[in-house]
C-alpha cells in the first residue's frame, strides 16, 4: 500500500473567517450588556454569562454542530457555565493535556531520559572486537530541537568523541539498536492510514531520532525543469528520494508525496512555481533502523571505522546481556528535563513526543512493578488513570486510546477536562503545577495560539491547549477575569461542516467573554 499526501494552495497560509462584530454586538444587546472596545460583552453575573455565551453560540452559524462547554472557578471548583458539559466528544489534541498532566505528576518535571551506548567485547589496538549497542530510553527529542546550534547530529558526534576517548577507533561488529523498552506497535490505535506519511503521524519507538522524519525542500528554479531538491538529515542511505517534481511558471505550490508502507522510498511529485519553495517533514518507516543507520554513517564520517552494519535487536537470536563482564557503557545522552519536553508537546502540539511520553509512563511508572516494564499505550494509560481518578475525572466513562489525540477512539467530556485542569492548578505540588502551566500556549503570544486572540482581554492572559482534526475542534485551559478570578474552561465542537477557522473563532470569542467578565 502507498500512502500519499497531496495539498493544493499556498503553503502555510491560513484563511481565517472572522465572525462579524454585528454577531458579537447582537449577543451583547440581546442581554442589555455593555461592550468593551473590542466588542466583547461584559458580564458581571453568571446568568448574564449563560445568556451571552448561549446567545453567541446560537448566532454564530455553527448549527447543527455539537458544542460542549464547561467553565469552573479554579479556587473552589464551582460551575460558572455549562452547556452539554457531561456529553461525550472527540477531543483531538486536547488529549495532550491528559498525557502531560500524567507524565509530570508520575515522572516529575525534572525527569530525564538516559540513552546509553554500550561496547560489547574486548578492545585491542583501538579495535572493538564486537558490537556497539544503543539501548533506547524512549527519549523523543534526540535531534536538533534542543541541540546546540540546532546540530542534527550533535548526539552522534558526541558519541564518536566518547569512543575515541575510550580508545576505540574502529568497531569490527554491528551497530545495534535496542528498542525493547517499548512494545513494537509503531502507530496508535485508530490512526488514519492516509496520515502515515505525515510528520504528525510519525512512528513511535524506544529509539527515536530527528522526530522520525526527514525534512525536504523543493526550490523552483527553471520552468519545466524538476525543482531543486535538498533534504536533512545528512542524506542517509536509509532513505531514497525520487524527485519527479516540476517547476511551473507561476501559481501556488501543489504538493505531492508518496511512500509505500514499510519502505523508505519517497516519490516527490510537487509542482513548484519559479522562485517558490515547497518544504515538508515526512515520516520514515522503522525508527530503530533509521536511528542506527544515521549513527553508523556519522561514526564513519567522524573517523570511527564500522565493519558491520545497522541492526535492529529484534533481528538477533539473543539480546545483549548488559551486566556481562565484556559489556561496558561508553557514552550516554541525557535529555533535557521533562518540563521542557512537556512544553514541546503542548505549545506546538507535537504528536510523537506525546506518544513517547505516554509509553514512557508505562515503562518508568508501571502499575505492576513485579513484571518487566514495557512501555505501551495500554500500560501508560493504565498508570495515568490513577492521576485522572485523583483529579476527579470519571474514569468509568472516559475512553482513551493514545497520547496525542490523533485517534478518533478518544472520548471525553468538557467536565472531565475542567476537573483535570483544576487538579493541576490546586491539587499538585508547586513544581508540577508550574511546569504544566508553562507548557501551555499563551493566547496571541506563542505555540498554537500565537495567531489567535492577539488583542482583547484574553491576549497574553489565556493559557490553553488547542485540538484540531477534521470536523472536531477543542480549546481548554485557564483564563483570568477582569476581577482576578482564575477560571478553567473546556470548549469542544464536533460534527461541524463549516471551516475549522469558524469553530476556532467561536472558541476564542467565548474565552474573550470570560476574560472580560467581572465574575
Amino acid at each position: 500500500m502507498i500512502t500519499r499526501l497531496f495539498r493544493s494552495g499556498v503553503r502555510r497560509v491560513s484563511v481565517v473567517l472572522i465572525l462579524t462584530a454585528g454577531t458579537l454586538i447582537s449577543a451583547g444587546c440581546a442581554t442589555g450588556l455593555r461592550m468593551t472596545e473590542d466588542g466583547i460583552p461584559v458580564v458581571s453575573k453568571e446568568k448574564q454569562l449563560d445568556e451571552a455565551v448561549s446567545s453567541f453560540i446560537s448566532e454564530a452559524g455553527m448549527d447543527p454542530a455539537w458544542w460542549g462547554v464547561h467553565v469552573v472557578r479554579v479556587d473552589d471548583g464551582r460551575d460558572v457555565y455549562k452547556r452539554f458539559a457531561d456529553h461525550s466528544f472527540i477531543p483531538a489534541s486536547n488529549i495532550k493535556l491528559y498525557t502531560t498532566a500524567a507524565g509530570l505528576t508520575l515522572l516529575g518535571p525534572e525527569f530525564t531520559y538516559e540513552t546509553r551506548l554500550y561496547a560489547v567485547g574486548p578492545v585491542e589496538n583501538g579495535v572493538l572486537h564486537g558490537d556497539l549497542v544503543v539501548r533506547g530510553s524512549g527519549d523523543p527529542v534526540i535531534g536538533p530541537r534542543f541541540a546546540e546550534n540546532g546540530d542534527r547530529l550533535e548526539t552522534f558526534r558526541s558519541w564518536a568523541a566518547s569512543l575515541k576517548a575510550a580508545g576505540i577507533d574502529s568497531v569490527a561488529g554491528n551497530i545495534i539498536g535496542d528498542d525493547d523498552l517499548f512494545d513494537d506497535l509503531p502507530l496508535g490505535a485508530g490512526w488514519m492510514w492516509d496520515d502515515e506519511i505525515t510528520w504528525y503521524s510519525a512512528e513511535v519507538g524506544a529509539l527515536t531520532y530527528h522526530d522520525n522524519t526527514i525534512d525536504i525542500r523543493l526550490d523552483g528554479r527553471a520552468s519545466g525543469e524538476p525543482a531543486v531538491l535538498s533534504w536533512e538529515p545528512a542524506a542517509t542511505s536509509y532513505v531514497r528520494l525520487r524527485n519527479e517534481s516540476v517547476t511551473v511558471p507561476s501559481g501556488p505550490v501543489d504538493e505531492g508525496y508518496e511512500r509505500e508502507r514499510a519502505s523508505n522510498e519517497f516519490r516527490l511529485t510537487s509542482r513548484v512555481p519559479v522562485g517558490g519553495a515547497d518544504t515538508e517533514s515526512l515520516s520514515i518507516s522503522n525508527a530503530t533502523l533509521y536511528f542506527v543507520h544515521v549513527l553508523s554513517e556519522t561514526l564513519r564520517a567522524e573517523g570511527i571505522g564500522v565493519g558491520g552494519g545497522p541492526v535492529d535487536v529484534d533481528d538477533l537470536p539473543s539480546k545483549p546481556a548488559y551486566d556481562a563482564p565484556d559489556v561496558r557503557s561508553v557514552a550516554v545522552h541525557r535529555s533535557v528535563p521533562l518540563k521542557k519536553i512537556a512544553a514541546a508537546i503542548n505549545k506546538p502540539s507535537h504528536n510523537l513526543y506525546a506518544e513517547q511520553l505516554l509509553r514512557s509512563i508505562g515503562a518508568y511508572a508501571p502499575v505492576d512493578t513485579t513484571a518487566p516494564a514495557i512501555g505501551s499505550a495500554a500500560s501508560g494509560l493504565e498508570a495515568s488513570m490513577h492521576v485522572f481518578g485523583a483529579a476527579g475525572v470519571d474514569t468509568v466513562r472516559i475512553r482513551l486510546a493514545d497520547g496525542s489525540g490523533l485517534s478518533r477512539y478518544n472520548i471525553i467530556s468538557p467536565r472531565m477536562t475542567t476537573s483535570l485542569l483544576r487538579y493541576m492548578a490546586v491539587g499538585t505540588d508547586d513544581s508540577t503545577r508550574a511546569a504544566f502551566m508553562r507548557s501551555l500556549p499563551i493566547a496571541g503570544v506563542d505555540g498554537s495560539l500565537a495567531g489567535r486572540m492577539r488583542s482583547g482581554p484574553a491576549y497574553a492572559n489565556a493559557l490553553a491547549k488547542t485540538g484540531t482534526m477534521s470536523h472536531a475542534s477543542a480549546l481548554a485551559g485557564y483564563v483570568t477575569t477582569a476581577r482576578g478570578t482564575q477560571l478553567a474552561f473546556s470548549i469542544m465542537g464536533n460534527n461541524y461542516i463549516l471551516p475549522t477557522s469558524r469553530a476556532r473563532d467561536v472558541q476564542d470569542r467565548i474565552v474573550q467573554i470570560l476574560a472580560a467578565s467581572e465574575l
